[in-house]
């Protein structure tokens, strides 16, 4: 039986190895990562991990800090309505044009043979799985100026006559948790039909330049990057319009990557009852969770624009110390934006 608490689920030498393969096969994630990661130097950040920050409803927040679980909710139901689909027609027409696909094929049957073929063909068969039933959890990347006040344009984009919270954590760059939950994390990509089939030309001709190194990969550790490349692409690209929101997301997909470690029932959201997966930043589940437990990420809290500033603050201070957070004077804060609620 493996002990959790000794044997990571990743080790360094596979870490570097899917560190390389994305930088192959999914390079726009790779410089946004980068780029993030260099941002926290800019910051003056010196404990490597960036700051996120989810926007939610009060009641939400309060749920999230006493049940140490976080909602994902299917894809169809998100507030843009062509969630999924954005991205799957954009991806489609480039692969629907016979020379582009041609290109893409032969450049990696170069290096691993009939890996280009199967993973595409996978992706045909589980589409549906990909389409219906992908969970997500949307959160955005958080600048120190941000720390008081939040984002206007976040604030401003719930709307509505419910009171706003935005939670602040730190994530790790390498997560355990994450692993043993099955999630993928990736920003969000804003980019044009024509932008995305650049990059797809792009993705070939990284392939090209490091077909020796492709040659020594797991054969199906390179037909599941190919797989989850599609499955990035349709899940993580929004409209150019969205571009503000400056999302990431973490997906979860239970009919193609189930963990035991996650949780699921039927809940009742804007009169809508469906299924939602509940992720657990709890180490009590699991030793594996420990680098995602919610008293260890948590950064901060910021109260959104409201009538009732000191009750929500007295109320989330105490509620985060019964969670074991009691919080510093920095870390609740009441944005005094002056907007209409």
């Amino acid at each position: 039986m493996t002990d959790e608490t000794t044997n990571p689920l990743l080790t360094e030498a596979q870490f570097q190895l899917a560190v390389q393969l994305e930088s192959i096969f999914m390079p726009q994630a790779k410089r946004q990562r980068e780029q993030a990661y260099a941002s926290l130097k800019e910051a003056g950040v010196t404990d490597g991990q960036l700051r996120f920050v989810h926007y939610t409803s009060a009641e939400a927040a309060l749920n999230i800090i006493r049940t140490k679980r976080l909602w994902m909710r299917n894809t169809t139901c998100m507030t843009d309505y062509r969630e999924v689909l954005h991205g799957f027609d954009i991806l489609n027409k480039f692969f629907s044009d016979k020379s582009k696909t041609d290109a893409f094929v032969a450049a990696l049957d170069a290096c691993v043979h009939g890996a280009a073929r199967e993973a595409l063909e996978l992706f045909r068969t589980r589409w549906n799985d990909v389409r219906f039933t992908t969970y997500v959890t949307s959160i955005s990347e958080h600048d120190q100026d941000e720390n008081r006040h939040g984002r206007l344009s976040m604030w401003r984009a719930f709307g509505g006559s419910a009171v706003r919270v935005a939670i602040v954590i730190k994530v790790p760059r390498l997560s355990q948790g994450s692993l043993a939950l099955s999630l993928l994390f990736s920003p969000v990509a804003y980019l044009s039909e024509d932008e995305v089939h650049a990059l797809i030309q792009e993705v070939i001709k990284n392939i090209e330049a490091n077909c020796d190194f492709l040659r020594t990969v797991d054969r199906d550790a390179v037909v599941q990057t190919v797989f989850y490349m599609l499955v990035a692409a349709v899940t993580c690209l929004k409209h150019e319009g969205f571009r503000e929101e400056r999302e990431w997301r973490a997906l979860y997909l239970p009919k193609l990557r189930p963990s035991a470690l996650m949780e699921s029932s039927t809940e009742v959201v804007s009169g809508i009852p469906q299924l939602v997966y509940k992720m657990p930043l709890d180490a009590s589940v699991s030793p594996a969770l420990a680098d995602l437990d919610f008293s260890r990420i948590f950064d901060r809290l910021i109260i959104g624009p409201s009538s009732y500033p000191v009750v929500l603050f007295e109320a989330f201070t105490r509620e985060l110390a019964n969670a074991g957070i009691p919080p510093t004077p920095e870390q609740v804060w009441n944005s005094n934006i002056p907007i209409r609620t």
